[in-house]
């Protein structure tokens, strides 16, 4: 697909190849470990191997199955990454004698629940560009700042999709029962591939709005856009890149409940000082949907599939954001976190304005 950016300047040139020197990730646990229990809480640093095969590895050392391992999200395999796993305590002897290329116990502790999918705040990223000329670098300042400011786009990474980028091509098909999956695992793997293909493709569209919103008056804008106009003019209003539209999922931010947003200025006020979000659609079964303008659009990019569907922050507001121009190295380098889900990846082809892959 070709991807709608958020920021108006220029394309940037810098080279970017995932690596554990220049793409560094540290997990950031949902909640304090208690010190106690009958969990024993690893925190691992890992290279060039997925979350999975990291799991695969402990498992197959201690002679248990994968599931008895928990962890909170699936890390790249193509860096560094440091986070959290649990199992139970009664392995801790034996694991004292584990010695595994790439894979390094940093550190232990206990708690009384099993680490489960999603139990993390974010994660904190470490990223070096290369080849980078000073007013490159300038540039690259002045793009981490608006993002720090106002946000960035929360598309799903090239990573979602496969090594050849076309995971969901196969997964529609696995959703609409025209292809079988043996395995269940690789099957949701390829259904979210899709799901998150037309999150991307609804993303992008949204994103096109906003800046044809940004540069045409109200008049063109209402035949341009089809839409009615005093709804142009609401969005004209809105001072936020990301353009709220009647009948949007919003979310409170970084997490809690759904609601629908009417076009009250309260919302907008709130939504200006990141304590809510808009959401986009993970289409599927048991999810809310948009309504009004939001719903005429979202209707577009939904799709009846036998899945579970979920609605996912469309725009996102990275913290901690710092970065630091080595001119004698031509090197730009880069930290940040992001909230759990979303991809370093997608604010580096946001800084560069274009596919980094």
């Amino acid at each position: 697909m070709d991807r709608f950016y958020s920021l108006a300047h220029a394309s940037i040139d810098f080279h970017f190849k995932q690596s554990p020197r220049d793409f560094v990730v540290e997990e950031l646990p949902l909640y304090e470990f208690s010190g106690e229990g009958e969990h024993l809480i690893l925190f691992i640093r890992k290279k060039n191997m997925t979350t999975n095969e990291l799991v695969g590895q402990i498992a197959r050392y201690l002679g248990i199955k994968n599931k008895e391992i928990g962890y909170a999200g699936l890390k790249d395999k193509h860096a560094m990454t440091k986070q959290y796993i649990s199992i139970h305590k009664k392995y801790e002897e034996a694991l004292e004698s584990f010695d595994f290329e790439g894979i390094k116990i940093i550190s232990k502790t206990y708690h009384n629940n099993k680490i489960k999918i999603g139990h993390l705040k974010g994660n904190r990223f470490y990223i070096k560009v290369k080849k980078v000329n000073p007013t490159s670098a300038q540039k690259i300042d002045q793009v981490l700042k608006n993002i720090s400011t106002s946000g960035m786009p929360n598309y799903f990474g090239y990573q979602r999709f496969g090594n050849d980028g076309d995971n969901h091509i196969l997964g529609e098909k696995l959703a609409k029962g025209e292809a079988k999956e043996r395995n269940p695992r690789v099957k949701k793997l390829l259904i979210n591939a899709y799901q998150s293909h037309l999150f991307n493709l609804w993303l992008s569209r949204r994103l096109e709005i906003n800046s044809l919103v940004s540069s045409f008056d109200t008049n063109e804008l209402e035949n341009l856009l089809n839409m009615p106009n005093n709804e142009v003019k609401k969005m004209k209003a809105q001072t936020h890149p990301f353009k709220l539209m009647d009948g949007d999922v919003m979310e409170h931010y970084p997490y809690g409940k759904l609601f629908t947003f009417n076009g009250d200025a309260e919302d907008i006020e709130r939504f200006n000082k990141h304590e809510i979000s808009a959401t986009g659609l993970l289409c599927g079964t048991k999810v809310s949907l948009s309504t009004s303008l939001a719903g005429e659009l979202e209707k577009e990019f939904d799709d009846e599939i036998n899945a579970d569907g979920a609605r996912r922050y469309a725009w996102i507001y990275p913290t901690d954001v710092e970065g630091r121009f080595n001119q004698i190295e031509a090197q730009y380098e880069m930290n940040f976190t992001l909230p759990k889900g979303s991809y370093a990846t997608v604010l580096i082809e946001e800084i560069a304005k274009k596919k980094i892959r």
